[in-house]
């Protein structure tokens, strides 16, 4: 057999010529001079990253001493505990429902104030009442105990008839504008009672009708 012998036509030997490539290929041979440089690293994971960044643990307190020093250092300091006491009462008084208690809570418990606070009370005078039966337990004076002590008793009946009335009122205006709502007449009649009882500016969340508003 034989293998790559000249040819007798010519005086060359047979030669393999190069593919040719076309402009894409030559572009890609090209030196790319604007590539990114790597890193060198590989990506951290976040776990890792986040453990760095925020350090180890630091150890916990092994006494007493210890422990309370902690709690001082991490306590915040009185004009932070005043101002968030400060916005906590303004943010009540303005009936914020966040930060009512439980039984101030909800729009038929606002309804209820409205109609208290729409017009003054005989039982509103309660406390007023009950410093004048102190005054006249401490002076000793037969006659003024007796005048006190009966005008007591007459103010105590008026507030209780009363304070049922103003129960059922408050009761049957509830109902009639929140149907939808389940409303106990016990409690709603008692804390209506309770409200009225405590003095105008004293009140907590503060009132928002004016006496005579249509409520």
């Amino acid at each position: 057999m034989r293998f790559l012998r000249r040819s007798e036509s010519s005086g060359s030997t047979d030669t393999v010529s190069a593919p040719e490539t076309d402009g894409a290929d030559a572009a890609d041979e090209r030196p790319r001079t604007h590539t990114t440089p790597g890193k060198g690293r590989a990506t951290p994971r976040r776990r890792d990253a986040e453990g760095r960044r925020r350090g180890p643990a630091p150890a916990p307190p092994r006494t007493q001493r210890e422990a309370s020093k902690l709690a001082r250092a991490n306590r915040p300091s009185k004009d932070d505990r005043r101002a968030k006491a400060a916005e906590r009462r303004r943010r009540m008084d303005a009936g914020d429902d966040r930060v009512l208690l439980p039984r101030d809570r909800g729009k038929v418990r606002a309804h209820v104030r409205d109609v208290v606070d729409s017009r003054p009370h005989v039982i509103g005078l309660f406390l007023p009442l009950a410093a004048l039966v102190l005054v006249a337990a401490l002076v000793q004076n037969p006659m003024l105990q007796q005048y006190i002590t009966l005008f007591t008793f007459l103010m105590l009946a008026v507030m209780v008839v009363e304070g049922t009335m103003l129960g059922v009122q408050v009761l049957k205006k509830a109902r009639a504008k929140f149907p939808e709502e389940e409303i106990k007449g016990l409690p709603t009649g008692w804390y209506a009672f309770s409200r009225a009882t405590q003095p105008r500016k004293m009140r907590v969340p503060k009132p928002r009708v004016k006496r005579g508003a249509d409520v």
